[in-house]
């Protein structure tokens, strides 16, 4: 059964009162599926052998497409010379999506709750264009809702032709938004990305995929929680 929290209206002692929380995408906002998205690239010929796929460390032509140096035109002619069939872009934007393996509820309730409190919130993404096109869509949330109804900004690494993680993607965020680190959390489940931020001074919060991290954020906000 989901759990839901709204806020009551005290709030705990904190070092420094957090104005923004900058979240990632996969193993925070939904729940990463690497095996799904294994088994469809695998169902188009992209095997390992062909090409292999990580979670977190993208190689080459799957790196590239996060860093925006290649199109999706390039992306699907590259794959399909490689495994000698000629998959589709629908085929590729299906395979890619396969990573998507839940967006918890809990998760877009917080965000709600969090925009009326007057927190900025935002996306930071080492991500592609197949992925966004879903998360900007009304498939999104399954009730019509787009992710960019819930953030105040995404930031995508194809996009920016950055990837974390590279300060200078944070550095862009820092200077695009004119926020100050040190009244930032960033969530993101990826240790690397996590030492980076922290080494710029935000503060962060590392949840593990497929856990609920909302309360802890909450608890870093200052914000009391109360079960519904």
């Amino acid at each position: 059964m989901e759990k839901y929290y709204k806020f009551a209206l005290t709030k705990t002692e904190v070092k420094m009162k957090i104005e923004t929380i900058i979240y990632d995408y996969g193993g925070v906002i939904m729940t990463s599926a690497q095996e799904e998205a294994v088994r469809r690239f695998s169902a188009l010929g992209i095997v390992p052998e062909v090409m292999p796929l990580d979670k977190y460390n993208q190689q080459g032509v799957f790196l590239a497409f996060e860093n925006g140096t290649i199109t999706a035109d390039e992306f699907r002619d590259e794959l399909n010379r490689r495994c000698g069939r000629n998959n589709s872009h629908d085929d590729y934007r299906w395979a890619c999506i396969g990573y998507v393996g839940d967006i918890p509820k809990r998760n877009l309730h917080l965000f709600r709750q969090l925009r009326q409190k007057g927190y900025r919130q935002l996306l930071l993404s080492n991500t592609n264009p197949y992925m966004m096109s879903w998360a900007m869509s009304p498939e999104f949330d399954g009730e019509g809702g787009a992710l960019c109804d819930y953030l105040d900004e995404c930031y995508c690494s194809y996009a920016l032709r950055m990837l974390k993680p590279d300060p200078a993607i944070f550095q862009f965020v820092i200077d695009r938004e004119h926020i100050t680190p040190e009244t930032t959390v960033f969530v993101d489940d990826n240790e690397k990305n996590i030492r980076v931020a922290r080494d710029m001074g935000f503060q962060t919060l590392q949840p593990v995929n497929g856990e609920d991290w909302t309360n802890d954020l909450l608890l870093m906000l200052g914000e009391e929680a109360v079960l519904l």
